[in-house]
């Protein structure tokens, strides 16, 4: 696979470390590392976190879906900000963009702002999701790849693969080399939540699973050397 433009999805909780919560600096540093490897290289980078570590408002009852959906729009905030700044420690360019307004710490979304962002080599990162409520940041990853005219979407997860059931169940799962979106659907996989695997298939946007704690992992993938699963569209 050869990519000029790769939108990476880092979940909250693969940034948490051991801790589980919060940030281990280690692990985020390491990611900057393999990141600015690929910008070195002229690959343009746009990154969206989840903000499991900090906020899983769907597992609540006790608040509004709508209120508790806003919480984690901003805890993928504060995921963003502070690993645009190890990133910009580790000597790149950065740049936030989110769908609302957020003070002077971020700027408003807009396609053209992210392609002068992306002509100036900076990595963007596209916090807040979609802005809506009911939306995940897998949705969020699907519609920005797409509006952003990406090569791939890169899922660095805890896995290091697509399996045909949970490994951690069956010793005797079956990983995936190449599997299409349609069979992700059909089978019901979970690569993605179900709306943004429809995103993928309907506007031909292929995704690669990998796991995040393989070394250089993340570096080998925006070269397009997947050790994973690769999900055709």
């Amino acid at each position: 696979m050869k990519m000029k433009r790769v939108f990476l999805k880092l979940s909250g909780e693969a940034l948490a470390g051991p801790k589980k919560t919060g940030f281990d600096e280690d692990t985020v540093k390491e990611v900057a590392r393999q990141v600015k490897l690929s910008v070195d290289a002229g690959i343009q980078v746009g990154i969206v976190i989840g903000g499991g570590n900090f906020w899983r408002g769907r597992t609540s009852e006790a608040i509004d879906r709508t209120k508790a959906d806003q919480i984690g729009m901003l805890a993928t905030v504060m995921n963003c900000i502070y690993v645009s700044e190890i990133f910009r420690n580790a000597g790149m360019m950065t740049q936030i963009l989110t769908p609302f307004e957020c003070g002077s710490m971020t700027k408003l979304f807009s396609k053209d702002r992210a392609n002068k962002y992306f002509e100036k080599g900076m990595v963007v990162f596209f916090a807040g999701g979609t802005g809506h409520p009911y939306f995940s940041t897998d949705t969020g990853i699907a519609l920005r790849a797409i509006e952003m005219e990406a090569d791939c979407i890169l899922l660095a997860k805890a896995i290091d693969g697509v399996y045909d059931s949970d490994p951690k169940l069956n010793p005797e799962a079956k990983k995936y080399d190449t599997i299409s979106i349609q069979e992700v659907i059909d089978r019901q996989l979970a690569v993605v939540d179900l709306t943004a695997s429809i995103m993928c298939m309907e506007h031909k946007m292929p995704m690669a699973v990998f796991s995040l704690n393989e070394k250089d992992g993340i570096a080998n993938a925006m070269q397009g050397r997947i050790n994973g699963t690769i999900v055709t569209a």
